[in-house]
């Protein structure tokens, strides 16, 4: 069965799929995105991934490309056509195709709207939590407000290749101050000795992560103290553990940093704790 993607109004093959070349996004990387979990089904999340894609576009004083309740119906659409039960669905809106100026259209121009939807394995990602993953660490160079989650994504993608060719997973972004930010594509996490969970707070130095949010309630129900501060590398390294989360890795134990281990080199019981205990607190929004 071929892949369909919703693109301004119509459902298309995959192959055949386009956008304008003089969309914004394409050329200014004018334009914002969501991605959301699917799971045995179901959306996670979907309330506050959407409650973030209206705060992103309003920062960018872009328009909602349609309603927000006809937005979700054509999620589902999309899962729906594409028989996802396990993996992502993808929200990227543009502020829409003008002839190339760095100022905004003069006059009013429909954003645009692009949906998909792919399969992932969840036991490669279970497999690969009994392991642990390897991060980097890479020098700050981003634009304040990423706190949006914008289609701007270059240092990001030559942060997570770095990692890669490091035979690593993902790359926190560390701050002059030898402060970690966040990773490339995820919020970046430690257990202090003393088993308190910390992160950086979600203000306009980090992307509010909604799995971050999601596992910040799950901490509060399993009873374990929060710092929201910021935590340095060495820090990190020092911890009881370490991990990521993401809507597409959930809750990731962090073994290594830079190529040292952190505490015995193992994934932590905290992190698989939050891992498992995720499914069941997050919100499940019906897939099709």
């Amino acid at each position: 069965m071929p892949r369909i993607a919703y693109v301004n109004g119509r459902y298309e093959r995959h192959a055949d799929a386009a956008v304008h070349i003089e969309d914004r996004g394409y050329q200014f990387a004018d334009g914002v995105y969501e991605v959301c979990e699917i799971a045995r089904g179901y959306i996670i999340d979907m309330t506050r991934h959407l409650d973030r894609l209206g705060r992103s576009l309003g920062e960018l004083r872009i328009e909602w490309p349609m309603h927000r309740k006809a937005l979700e119906i054509v999620m589902r659409e999309v899962v729906r056509r594409n028989a996802v039960r396990d993996g992502l669905v993808y929200v990227q809106v543009t502020r829409g195709v003008a002839p190339r100026d760095h100022y905004f259209p003069a006059r009013p121009i429909p954003p645009a709207l692009v949906v998909t939807a792919k399969k992932t394995n969840p036991e490669i990602s279970r497999k690969r939590a009994e392991t642990g993953v390897g991060v980097i660490t890479v020098p700050e160079n981003r634009w304040e407000r990423v706190d949006i989650k914008t289609v701007g994504l270059l240092p990001n993608v030559l942060a997570r290749q770095q990692a890669r060719e490091a035979g690593a997973v993902e790359a926190w972004f560390v701050d002059a101050d030898g402060t970690v930010k966040e990773g490339a594509s995820t919020n970046a996490w430690i257990v202090t000795p003393e088993g308190k969970l910390v992160t950086r707070p979600a203000d306009f130095g980090i992307l509010r992560g909604v799995t971050r949010a999601t596992v910040l309630d799950i901490a509060a129900k399993m009873g374990l103290e929060v710092e929201e501060r910021a935590f340095s590398v060495e820090e990190a390294l020092t911890a009881r553990e370490a991990f990521i989360t993401a809507a597409s890795t959930v809750v990731m134990p962090v073994v290594s940093i830079d190529g040292r281990p952190v505490a015995n080199g193992h994934p932590g019981s905290v992190a698989l704790s939050l891992r498992q205990s995720f499914f069941d607190v997050a919100e499940k929004s019906p897939a099709c």
